[in-house]
């Protein structure tokens, strides 16, 4: 997370006025992916709808998408508005659309919605009304123009947050005043893995086996050690034009494996940007024709799995004295253990390991430039005496709410009694 240096002005989500003509990512965008690889079996297909039509000799003229990339704002003020929320099993992401008179700059502008929550897994079948408070705006980089992507939460029709929602938490947390005064910014490390479809196989291993070793992957270059670039880069390129507050991307230690990193971010805006990346890149690997993977551990063996590192200070913390500060964190957080771990993401055990940088799940440990930890610490922030810690724990499926309200919740709210610091400072060599 080195690059990351400074939260993005965007803390209300707002869409600037400035942007919007800027060029949509159309589905010409993937051709890399799709329309290469396809172009001859499009062709000969015999089947009886064809999308693909040859033109000339070096030109193919895909129907469908001279439709998806049609621009409407010559014709009309109406924009689409994508609603998008988090679906019953935490972790899954639902969307659908709807027409708004005109363009907007702030989800207050925004009608409320509402959905069937049985067929998510959110309510009985009798009373199956789930409603959509729109929070946060993102300009959609699929349909381009002034249409847009609305992240919501979730309600009963009696404006009770339902049990899925995690957001409403969060806010609660980072809009006390002795948080929102330490101004917590967050920097999101999110891991995943790219499957092959159909035989649920990393992309780039032979099916039903292995490539060679780790050791050549991370960060790699060329067809052998990098798999799903292309996908990356859409990625990238997509959450820059949706303002997401995306600051980098590289290939990880296990081959099909990537990471993007989006902050600093202040407070709910972290939860925001990173539900709203997932679902650029579940949309994105849905055109590729790939299965996006959240597992935290997705291949057994002598192989890294999956994690979302959360790099994470508060304004006492970045300021002369900090690295006290953040010792002080480091003691809190040692003394939640288990209720942070319980919270960090399903199936994290078979993650937290001991190894693969990893600490084992049942022990908490800090260190300086040590991966093998729970909480490390970098050197610069050592030798300046201010700056950040990284907690390794949560796990690439982590609820990005959930993690980072409860790490300002344990480090700015949360008091340990006297006797319990001095036990827990001891054991952790932690001089406070």
């Amino acid at each position: 997370m080195a690059q990351i240096l400074a939260p993005s002005a965007q803390w209300q989500m707002r869409i600037a006025k400035n942007s919007i003509d800027a060029s949509p990512l159309s589905t010409k965008t993937w051709s890399s992916l799709i329309l290469k690889q396809n172009k001859k079996e499009a062709v000969k297909s015999p089947g009886k709808f064809r999308v693909l039509a040859v033109k000339s000799e070096n030109s193919t003229v895909n129907r469908l998408e001279q439709m998806l990339n049609l621009d409407v704002t010559p014709y009309t003020d109406k924009i689409i508005a994508e609603y998008i929320w988090i679906g019953g099993s935490g972790i899954d992401l639902r969307s659908k659309s709807r027409t708004i008179p005109k363009p907007v700059e702030h989800p207050s502008e925004l009608p409320k919605w509402n959905y069937d929550g049985s067929s998510t897994g959110q309510a009985p079948g009798e009373d199956s009304e789930v409603i959509l408070y729109p929070q946060a705006i993102f300009k959609d980089p699929f349909r381009g123009g002034n249409n847009i992507l609305v992240t919501c939460d979730t309600y009963t029709p009696q404006g009770e947050p339902i049990p899925t929602n995690k957001r409403y938490r969060a806010a609660q947390i980072f809009s006390d005043p002795k948080v929102a005064a330490d101004i917590p910014w967050f920097g999101i490390e999110q891991e995943y893995t790219l499957l092959q479809p159909n035989v649920q196989w990393p992309l780039g291993w032979p099916a039903g086996g292995y490539p060679g070793p780790q050791g050549p992957y991370y960060c790699g270059v060329g067809a052998d050690k990098s798999f799903g670039r292309d996908i990356s880069d859409a990625h990238y390129k997509a959450c820059l034009y949706s303002g997401i507050n995306i600051s980098g991307t590289n290939g990880e230690v296990m081959p099909g494996q990537w990471e993007f990193q989006v902050g600093p971010s202040v407070g709910i805006e972290a939860g925001d940007h990173i539900w709203c990346s997932r679902y650029l890149l579940e949309r994105i690997t849905e055109q590729a024709g790939v299965v996006l993977s959240l597992d935290p551990k997705p291949i057994e063996g002598d192989w890294n799995g999956a994690g979302c590192h959360t790099n994470y200070s508060t304004k006492s913390m970045r300021e002369e004295g900090g690295l006290e500060v953040i010792k002080k964190a480091i003691l809190n957080l040692s003394l939640r253990h288990k209720e942070h771990i319980s919270a960090y993401g399903e199936g994290n055990e078979r993650r937290l390991t001991g190894k693969h940088e990893t600490a084992n799940i049942d022990t908490f440990s800090w260190g300086v430039a040590n991966r093998g930890c729970s909480i490390r610490v970098g050197r610069d922030t050592e030798k300046k005496g201010k700056g950040y810690l990284e907690d390794r724990r949560p796990a690439s499926n982590m609820d990005p709410y959930v993690v980072t309200s409860l790490l300002a919740e344990t480090t700015i709210l949360w008091e340990p009694t006297l006797e319990a610091e001095a036990l827990a400072a001891q054991k952790l060599a932690l001089k406070v």
